[in-house]
């Protein structure tokens, strides 16, 4: 099979003939139908400390067709994606095909499929993942849409990490796919305003069409904070971070109302700085949040199958895998992208 192979710093990923994987027991292997480039795949070819493996084939937003099984209770045939969290290698995790104290994406211990190397991803003709991992697509629930679940759920745990209310002004920081996903989900949970704070045009642009009743260019406005209780009637309840830069959080506790609440979503990987002062005189609840739980896949997939989000509108580019290595080096130069879908056959 082809596969888009990770060959280090400073070079661009290469497509190379890899042997097709073959299913153990208990595990599955999917032909990959469409897979998204996110944003950590970006962060996992840069130096840092989330740098992976020469080597690592990447891609963890995936959906497919199951080809191969070695687990009676996911037929062939199957359309499906699959939860990327794999337990680690403790005897006890293994036997469970999950983590023994119930952390899932939490364990020290977990591998991403497409983000270690012992777990090769999505950005090939095949996959290989755990049998327990598989969710089925339902009927009507495209490829494209199969490969948004993943990063969808990451926006729906954040909103049920925030413990919103019903009518809540919320204010998103960043319009990448995270942040769309997270607007969709707090106007799904009843926002009363939902206002995306973004510098790109084609993000905004594409902000309404996921939930936001207000759009802001923060390069235009003097003061963030006014702007958003001229939109929103008020201070913004609760804040999502979805960039994760550094001095993001503490903008957040600068613009947050007294008991506020600020979701961290956005994967900072520089050291940043806090006043805490600033946030323990607002009694100010600080949220971090990573990935998602596995059950919040099923809940994705029923929303997408009762067209309650059009996830395929996020998608702004579409590229073979033959195509990709050039394709991923011009991710690294902001433009208007929001997600990238990778469709491996052809």
């Amino acid at each position: 099979m082809k596969a888009a192979v990770f060959m280090g710093l400073g070079h661009k990923l290469a497509i190379q003939d890899m042997a097709r994987p073959e299913p153990g027991p208990g595990q599955v292997v999917i032909e990959v139908a469409a897979c998204g480039v996110c944003g950590s795949d970006l962060h996992a070819t840069d130096a840092g400390v989330f740098l992976q493996e020469n080597g690592t084939v990447l891609g963890h937003e995936f959906s497919g067709t199951v080809v191969a099984s070695g687990d009676a209770a996911v037929p062939v045939g199957l359309r499906a994606t699959a939860v990327p969290v794999n337990a680690c290698t403790d005897p006890a995790c293994q036997a469970l095909g999950t983590c023994k104290y119930d952390l899932g994406i939490l364990c020290p211990q977990n591998r991403i499929t497409g983000l270690a190397k012992s777990v090769p991803g999505a950005y090939a003709q095949f996959v290989k993942v755990g049998a327990r991992q598989v969710v089925a697509l339902p009927d009507g629930v495209t490829w494209e849409e199969g490969a948004m679940v993943e990063p969808l759920a990451v926006g729906l745990h954040a909103v049920t990490k925030s413990d919103m209310e019903i009518g809540a002004r919320v204010l998103i920081i960043g319009a990448g796919p995270i942040g769309l996903s997270v607007a969709a989900f707090a106007a799904l949970r009843g926002a009363g305003a939902v206002v995306v704070s973004e510098r790109a045009p084609a993000r905004r642009a594409a902000a309404s069409a996921f939930g936001a009743t207000a759009v802001v260019d923060p390069t235009k406005v003097d003061d963030l904070g006014d702007e958003f209780a001229r939109l929103a009637g008020g201070p913004p309840d609760v804040i999502f971070d979805c960039v994760g830069a550094p001095g993001i959080i503490q903008t957040c506790v600068n613009l947050s109302r007294a008991r506020g609440t600020i979701v961290v979503v956005g994967v900072c990987m520089k050291e940043d700085t806090l006043i805490p002062i600033s946030a323990i005189l607002k009694e100010v609840k600080l949220q971090f949040i990573l990935g998602y739980v596995d059950a919040d896949f099923a809940k994705v997939l029923a929303v997408l199958q009762a067209g309650k989000i059009n996830a395929a509108a996020m998608v702004t580019d579409r590229v073979a895998l033959s195509d990709l290595p050039d394709a991923f080096e011009g991710l690294r130069q902001p433009g208007s992208q929001i997600k990238m879908m990778i469709l491996p056959q052809g």
